[in-house]
């Protein structure tokens, strides 16, 4: 192990765990990228193919690929790189730096969103609640134009960096009063919101499922990636924390824990915006459904501004609305930010695996995060971009992850009987999951898409890496970072012992 002390801090409770671990899959993937996912992908009579693919992986991808990384982290008490070193060969740590480098990549742009939520929070804070769809939309669209998307990631890079700073301890006790915050803060909104005339409609819509919607690849594949975005599986991030779990904290019931109480975040979520959007739009202005569900594919590209310029109209309509946007903006921003102290200290705990002091860790993924999320600050559709790219390469992390215990076998990492009879038992049906189905499945997604990129979605695009969707964007980024860690692969292979 490393001799920075920092690697031999553990959870203090199996609550601080529980609640950092539900830090690591609530967050903007639930309350930003959930909802505008399911309106990209609405049919004409609901947006419900969505949700039943999205709940089929929770249960077939993401609890397995979730347990895997405890499994993997408890272990060897690395971070994913080492861990990967540790456990498949000194010849595989490319691969570990695979699913490091995409759980940063993610970070690069998700700061920035985390910062729309600290702007959004004073702007609602300071200024009255915009009354109309056009004030709220200018809102939205001064501040893209503005200099403050690269001031307000800054901040939330620097408090990030702040909040790992000292490791474990610091992350699970801020944790322990950001998630139970958040938690009310956005139940108290959905309460709220499924109580506006119409909004029901908007409900029925989200939940009806238009089964021809199945037999598309797309579904399919938005559906896994979303699971993945907003649970958190497959990041490594569950494997890291897992480094500072007491040995006597479980592994299976805390993975099913942490997955549906995300599920349950992320539906109630879409609840509110969907009731949100089809009560406005319905009640004033006799919108159908088609036209509501245009407009909220139009919300920014690729619906990036959906929640951000939604969300204030819904509290323009209630008795006390500015004080509950006040509370709804700090909540997102304190889910977003329990998500990025997770990615921070991923990245900074493979550093300090390689002998680098925690302080000096911190500054250098502070200053890379900050300074390669600008680009995704200064373009929405840079940003729209890297969240499709890098969300795709959570499927390559979670096969990774699955041929990680393939290699290794479930037997050895599988000690919990011993260690903690109260919870539940790793039985067949995670071993068939995560050797069959997790590494058969994204492989399958991954090469239908491309296929049915380069026959029906982009014909004409498909080798231009500057078209944001286009397989050639997703095979060159990915293609580049490979290559350049497949030549780093013996320095990344060497550790702090």
């Amino acid at each position: 192990m490393s001799l920075d002390k920092s690697t031999q801090q553990r959870f203090g409770s199996r609550l601080g765990m529980l609640l950092s671990a539900l830090g690591i899959a609530v967050g903007t993937g639930n309350i930003w990228r959930f909802p505008r996912i399911a309106a990209q992908n609405g049919g004409d009579d609901g947006a419900g193919a969505l949700i039943l693919a999205w709940l089929l992986f929770l249960l077939l991808w993401s609890i397995p690929l979730i347990i895997a990384e405890y499994l993997i982290g408890r272990k060897f008490r690395y971070g994913v790189i080492g861990s990967f070193v540790n456990g498949m060969g000194k010849k595989f740590a490319w691969m570990g730096g695979f699913v490091a480098f995409v759980a940063t990549a993610i970070g690069f742009f998700y700061a920035v969103i985390v910062g729309w939520a600290l702007f959004y929070f004073f702007r609602m804070l300071l200024y009255p609640l915009p009354i109309s769809n056009e004030a709220s939309l200018l809102i939205w669209d001064n501040f893209q134009s503005s200099l403050l998307p690269f001031i307000t990631h800054l901040f939330a890079v620097v408090a990030g960096m702040f909040a790992i700073w000292r490791g474990v301890t610091s992350i699970e006790r801020i944790n322990k009063i950001l998630i139970p915050v958040l938690i009310l803060i956005i139940l108290g909104s959905v309460v709220r919101s499924v109580f506006l005339p119409g909004a029901l409609d908007g409900i029925k819509y989200l939940f009806t499922v238009e089964w021809a919607q199945l037999k598309t690849p797309e579904i399919w594949l938005q559906a896994l990636t979303q699971n993945a975005w907003d649970t958190g599986a497959g990041w490594g991030l569950f494997l890291c924390y897992a480094a500072y779990m007491q040995k006597k904290h479980g592994v299976v019931k805390n993975a099913f824990i942490t997955g549906f109480g995300n599920n349950f975040i992320s539906i109630i979520m879409a609840i509110m915006i969907f009731g949100t959007v089809f009560s406005v739009l319905q009640t004033g202005q006799n919108f159908t459904d088609a036209e509501i569900l245009g407009v909220m594919q139009t919300a920014g590209p690729a619906s990036t501004g959906l929640t951000f310029i939604w969300m204030p109209q819904l509290f323009a309509l209630m008795p006390g609305g500015r004080i509950i946007a006040i509370f709804f903006f700090l909540g997102l921003a304190f889910a977003g930010f329990s998500s990025l102290m997770s990615m921070l200290e991923l990245t900074a705990r493979s550093l300090v695996d390689r002998g680098i002091k925690r302080s000096y860790a911190v500054f250098i993924i502070g200053a890379a995060v900050y300074f390669l999320g600008v680009p995704s600050a200064f373009s929405l559709n840079f940003l729209s971009n890297q969240d499709f790219v890098w969300g795709l390469g959570l499927m390559v992390s979670g096969i990774f992850i699955a041929l990680f215990i393939i290699k290794y076998g479930k037997e050895q990492l599988n000690d919990s009987k011993r260690e903690l009879s109260g919870d539940w038992p790793l039985g067949k049906w995670w071993t068939y999951l995560i050797t069959y189905f997790v590494p058969l499945a994204g492989t399958v997604l991954l090469g239908w898409w491309i296929w049915l990129s380069f026959t029906q979605f982009e014909p004409k695009q498909w080798y231009n890496p500057f078209a944001g969707y286009s397989p050639m964007t997703v095979i060159l980024q990915w293609g580049s970072v490979l290559i350049i860690l497949g030549f780093m692969n013996r320095k990344l292979a060497k550790l702090e012992k």
